[in-house]
């Protein structure tokens, strides 16, 4: 029963433990290379984690507190690993996560551990002393018992309580709190359960009982006898759970153990074996499926008179089955009610009107063959029931009337339906023996949603679902920023490929549609926060639906259908059962930290460590400013030339190549095209190899005046021109920095299995021309770029683009058209001498080396 405090420290991220001395000012490629893939390893861990916890959330699954504590450990060293290797590969440039990391770890430690607090008190406290309020210190059953008692003065037998500090100092007095460890059992495994349930009970069973608290439980017995003098014969108790949670809002209905008939001599005994009880197989399954913590389970015990029943039964202060019913139902049977509890006997029933008028709704009183009884020396046994009253009802209609009078005391007094135990005594006095809340099955009110829906036209039937729903809406195409801001109310956005941008339309659209994206990204994450039906990787959405076109989409089914379909979308919701339990109150708490999205545009003077409120916060962040600085890898390659070796390749480049590991097979101080074993490499190199790479343009004499000018301006132009392009390349990496004359541009690629961790990002900047023929350049490259869907940002001659989260194969692809687009545009600055040879030029390009 280990504590999850004792768990959470050793994961507990503070500043002391992690090392903050400088790196050092020069750390090598392959250093950085490798904090880069850690980097991304972790964030992909992280972003599926956290996908994985939505979709549990999602009340389709049962879980319990072992889950959430699990994946919070996973997240913590996952986002703890993200901020080292960020430092490492930046030089120490954001010591700022460290705080943000343990201000949202601190949240989240305080929404997970919610050890109960065990009020200090007497080992034993009658029943007189005992109100509602005390669950803490009497369990669910005595509070209730001594509210009843107390405050509403309905009859309950006498009694009293054996605590929960009493509880606590039983267990460390015998050490059993390091001893018992349930919460890592596999609640799906019988056997699993089984055996850790059964090591628990034997060390329960096999303790000793504290004096101090064995003299208290005696001398209460001792006390509770004299107070039922007026009994004569023997006198007997029941001792009975009454656990923190139990009869609650969890009612924990049979899951522990009642020892009935049991002298005073034998409480004590008893008492041990209610606390074993706690850890049976069956208790430990409801606990954690219910979603509480191991610390939950903290058992308090009734100890009450035995009522020697005429008979007993259970009062349900509204039918549980149907919430529009008027009536109150009453089963009973002759003998002690565990009989009618478990369900032994049919028992007798009746059903009374809340109205004064006609009280008697239904009566129904069948033949009960047996029935329990107190035994003489204690103990129940089982017994015929008498022929002269088998046919006679366990209780007259008066005494009927009057249990459900109480039943309506209490439900009002409690504010909720009631499901209440109740007993006759040999001299016809009715006594309530517990009550607690009573579940109500709502109506069902649509039908659930068919895989498919005959006489509707579907567009398309195919992606992965992101967040699951159905919405109908027009459709919205969202290229640019425009038209996201103009995005109007319950409209379907149709995009491309996802974006976190999208956030900002997400309360207004009934549905999403992207052809390219990943369940796990981020962009997803944000769409199950606001429960927005999402369908990624359509693939043909852009192309097959038209704007403003009506449709319906299906996100259970992965169907988008033509026209607004009311059938679907009335369709039946899912049971939100286990939404109501504690690990869902925890996991919802737990989520608020860890994936609402609030750093979104990287441009933003917000986008920074003091701005992160979630774990999703950081590692968008680390995993923009990780791709930031592997970028500048290339410029240190112009640097540090050591360790490069020639590309022997039929290219008008001068081409040296560093290995980070991976990247080049049988290196050599001079290698070739197959050598080359890096994705984003190969893919580039054969893209160049498929084009005939132009010679001299056309001498426009004004252009070459132009460069001739602009050249006699830039330092040192002969080294410009002669200066090698420098690839640093792994097996999936690849930073290219190419010089074409007075050009540079730097094409950095990623390209694995993991499409969250996939990009391309080009820069490029300078030129040998006048500035308006230097800015036509860069025109013509940046609508190039926006046509294979990259984002593009230009200031002045100096374009930024980039594109993320598409496959390998796709990402493979846009290099070979980059490929083709740098030898396409090699010296182009002298023939750009208007605007119009610059929109030929675009048109050209697409007719020749780019196909959709």
């Amino acid at each position: 029963m280990r504590s999850l405090l004792s768990i959470f420290k050793k994961i507990k991220f503070k500043k002391a433990d992690i090392s903050k001395a400088s790196h050092p000012d020069s750390v090598s490629f392959k250093e950085r290379y490798g904090c880069f893939q850690q980097l991304l390893a972790d964030n992909k861990s992280i972003l599926e984690t956290m996908a994985d916890m939505e979709e549990k959330l999602s009340g389709d699954y049962m879980l319990d507190m072992h889950y959430v504590d699990t994946k919070c450990n996973i997240l913590v060293e996952k986002v703890q690993s993200i901020i080292e290797n960020l430092n490492t590969l930046s030089n120490d440039k954001y010591p700022g996560l460290y705080d943000a990391f343990e201000k949202i770890n601190s949240v989240i430690e305080n929404t997970l551990i919610k050890n109960i607090e065990i009020p200090v008190t007497d080992f034993t406290i009658p029943f007189e002393d005992v109100t509602k309020d005390m669950v803490r210190s009497v369990g669910g059953k005595n509070a209730n018992l001594g509210e009843i008692n107390n405050r509403l003065n309905l009859p309950v037998p006498k009694g009293f309580c054996i605590s929960a500090h009493a509880f606590k100092r039983f267990m460390d007095y015998n050490e059993l709190v390091d001893k018992i460890n349930v919460s890592a059992v596999d609640t799906n495994s019988m056997e699993d359960l089984t055996r850790v349930s059964k090591a628990a009970q034997n060390l329960v069973l096999n303790a000793s009982v504290p004096p101090d608290l064995e003299k208290s439980i005696s001398d209460a017995a001792l006390e509770l006898e004299r107070k039922a003098g007026h009994k004569t014969g023997g006198f007997y108790t029941s001792v009975r759970s009454s656990a923190i949670h139990e009869d609650a809002q969890f009612t924990f209905a049979g899951q522990y153990k009642t020892a009935l008939n049991i002298a005073p001599k034998d409480v004590v005994s008893a008492y041990v074996e209610i606390i074993a009880s706690l850890f049976t197989s069956r208790a430990i399954f409801y606990c954690k499926s219910k979603g509480f913590h191991v610390e939950d389970m903290v058992m308090a015990v009734g100890v009450v008179e035995m009522i020697d029943a005429k008979a007993s039964g259970v009062v349900y202060s509204r039918d549980p089955m149907d919430e529009d019913s008027r009536g109150i139902i009453i089963n009973g049977v002759w003998g002690l009610g565990k009989y009618a509890v478990d369900g032994i006997v049919k028992p007798h029933s009746y059903v009374i009107s809340r109205d004064i008028s006609a009280p008697i709704l239904e009566k129904k009183q069948p033949v009960q063959p047996f029935m329990l009884i107190c035994g003489l020396e204690g103990g129940a046994i089982d017994v015929r029931v008498p022929d002269y009253i088998k046919r006679m009802p366990c209780i007259s209609d008066e005494q009927a009337i009057t249990l459900a009078e109480y039943a309506m005391v209490l439900e009002k007094h409690y504010g909720k339906p009631q499901d209440i135990e109740w007993a006759l005594d040999l001299n016809d006095n009715l006594l309530i023996l517990q009550s607690r809340p009573l579940r109500i099955i709502a109506k069902k009110q649509s039908k659930p949603v068919p895989r498919y829906l005959p006489g509707h036209k579907i567009l398309i039937n195919k992606g992965q679902i992101a967040c699951k729903g159905v919405g109908a809406g027009k459709v919205h195409f969202v290229t640019n920023d425009e038209e996201l801001n103009s995005f109007p109310e319950g409209a379907v956005l149709v995009a491309k490929h996802t974006s976190p941008r999208f956030v900002t339309a997400m309360n207004k659209a009934s549905a999403i549609i992207a052809d390219v994206g990943s369940p796990i990204g981020h962009m997803a994450s944000i769409a199950r926060e606001y429960s927005v039906p999402t369908i990624l990787n359509a693939g043909i959405a852009m192309k097959t639906l038209k704007a403003g076109q009506e449709i319906t989409v299906d996100a259970i089914n992965v169907n988008i259908y033509e026209g607004r379909i009311e059938q679907l979308l009335k369709a039946e919701k899912k049971d939100d059962t286990f939404k109501d339990t504690v690990v869902f109150e925890v996991l919802r708490g737990v989520l608020q930290s860890l994936v609402p999205l609030n750093l979104i545009y990287p441009e933003d003077e917000k986008f920074s460590p003091q701005y992160c409120e979630t774990f999703h916060d950081i590692t968008r962040f680390a995993h923009e400013k990780a791709m930031n600085e592997m970028f500048k890898l290339g410029e240190g390659a112009h640097q540090k030339k050591g360790g490069a070796v020639k590309l022997i390749v039929k290219l008008p480049l001068d081409i040296r190549v560093i290995d980070l590991g991976g990247g080049v097979e049988n290196a050599s101080d001079r290698i070739k095209v197959d050598n080359i074993a890096c994705i984003p490499m190969k893919a580039l190199l054969k893209g160049m190899m498929s084009i005939e790479w132009p010679g001299p343009p056309p001498v426009n004499v004004k252009g070459l005046l132009s460069v001739i000018a602009s050249t006699a301006m830039q330092p040192n132009p002969e080294q410009s021109l002669s200066e090698p392009s420098f690839a640093v390349i792994s097996k999936e990496y690849m930073n290219f920095s190419i010089r074409l004359g007075y050009h540079l541009q730097t094409l950095e690629a990623y390209a694995g299995d993991s499409i969250n961790d996939n990009y391309i990002r080009f820069l490029f900047r300078g030129g040998g021309a006048s500035h308006d023929r230097r800015a036509r350049r860069t025109r013509l490259i940046k609508e190039l770029l926006e046509k294979i869907d990259f984002r593009v940002d230009r200031t002045g001659d100096v374009l930024d683009g980039r594109v993320t989260k598409y496959d390998r194969t796709t990402i493979e692809k846009k290099l070979g058209v980059m490929a083709k687009l740098t030898a396409f545009t090699k010296q182009l600055d002298m023939t750009l001498f208007n605007d119009s040879v610059v929109d030929w030029y675009v048109k050209e390009f697409i007719k020749k080396h780019y196909v959709e």
